[in-house]
């Protein structure tokens, strides 16, 4: 078996891939595991593409993240030859009147323009006459929609991210072992002993970064403050692709004054007649092992004739194709990064409660950065456990 390693990461999705290539960059001795084969269909960061901006509603305090992610997505695809990020736009509306709100913060789309408006970054904002002038692909807008829009967002390739991450940890030294199931962790006087199906592995500190699987592997307090919910992706056939071309936005769109009162897509891939389009639910829960990962076709249907149809040119019912992943929640949507309370070597990256790919890479590097020290090193406050009492 492996000798004692710096650090152990346990989980190789978004956070875990992103945290193992940065410490493998610094130098460290680092080994990755996963239960499972990454990128692979059984957690949170598959489904082809992933909504990025650099100004989020969600608060300034993800921004530092997000503004590193795109440079280090760029910077890796000089590195791989791989394409990770397409700047086509991104797109966040809301009804011009009353109040609506996303992942639990009011008035998303101010927010968002407070964010641009404090980091700089390059946006603008629009009505919904404005809106449909540009971008003739949303349909039935009232006209005083208040849209905020940041050319330099649009789509990153969660798989393709994740893939080129653990291509350049290994290149860098990093050990990487899937279809390995982490069974325990405990900490002792001299490090952290991780418990798997193959045997023993010694590690000065550990992160874990297991997504859905944080709960059962910790237990308290994250057993009280995770919540596993499924979500679900739909692809419908497109009868004409014209509004859509030559540049259409990632786009998120609410339409009423709840949380689910929305819908958000992506433009239709190169050579592909169809269009992604979804929604998020916090009303059912369920597990990692337990979710139904099958998506019936009633539930496409339903999808297309609540949100869809006469709102996206050109979709139809016709449904190309669908999948089912899982959202990690805390009760306040907000992501964890912090200390075991009981285990001070042990950093726990999760959860990313629905929002957490487009930020994956900045916190790998801020993660790499706090383990290691030195000059730089982030405050990871705003996202402690003590928040929650």
């Amino acid at each position: 078996m492996t000798g004692r390693v710096d650090v152990a990461v346990l989980g190789l999705g978004a956070m875990g891939s992103a945290t193992l290539y940065q410490l493998a960059k610094r130098g460290a001795a680092v080994i990755g595991l996963d239960r499972f084969a990454p990128p692979h269909a059984l957690g949170s960061s598959h489904g082809e593409t992933r909504i990025t901006r650099q100004a989020v509603g969600e608060g300034s305090d993800y921004v530092p993240f997000v503004t590193a992610a795109h440079r280090i997505w760029r910077e890796l695809e000089a590195e791989t030859g791989e394409t990770l990020l397409n700047a086509c736009g991104a797109l966040v509306m809301a009804p011009g009147h009353g109040v609506s709100s996303h992942h639990g913060k009011p008035d998303f789309v101010g927010r968002s323009i407070s964010a641009a408006q404090g980091a700089g970054i390059a946006h603008e904002v629009l009505d919904g006459a404005e809106v449909a002038r540009r971008f003739p692909q949303f349909l039935n807008l009232a006209g005083d929609e208040k849209a905020y829009y940041e050319p330099g967002g649009g789509t990153v390739f969660p798989e393709r991210c994740i893939a080129a991450q653990l291509t350049r940890a290994a290149a860098l030294g990093a050990e990487i072992r899937t279809g390995c199931e982490v069974r325990a962790l405990h900490q002792d006087g001299s490090g952290v002993r991780i418990e798997t199906a193959d045997g023993v592995i010694l590690a000065d500190r550990a992160v874990v970064a297991a997504g859905a699987w944080t709960a059962p592997l910790l237990g308290r307090p994250f057993d009280g403050l995770l919540t596993v919910r499924r979500q679900l992706l739909h692809w419908y056939a497109l009868a004409d692709e014209a509004a859509y071309r030559p540049r259409s936005p990632v786009f998120i769109w609410m339409y009423g004054t709840g949380d689910t009162d929305y819908l958000y897509g992506f433009p239709p891939m190169a050579g592909e007649r169809s269009i992604k389009v979804a929604t998020e639910q916090y009303s059912t829960a369920t597990s990692a092992d337990a979710v139904e990962r099958h998506v019936d076709p009633s539930e496409s249907d339903a999808m297309y004739r609540l949100r869809v149809e006469n709102r996206l040119a050109g979709a139809t019912p016709e449904v190309v194709r669908a999948a089912a992943c899982v959202y990690t929640v805390t009760p306040d949507r907000g992501f964890i990064i912090d200390r075991h309370p009981e285990m001070d070597r042990v950093l726990v990256v999760s959860a990313c409660s629905g929002h957490g790919f487009k930020h994956s890479a900045g916190i790998g590097e801020a993660v790499a950065a706090d383990l290691t020290g030195g000059a730089g090193r982030p405050d990871l406050t705003p996202f402690a456990l003590a928040r929650f009492g």
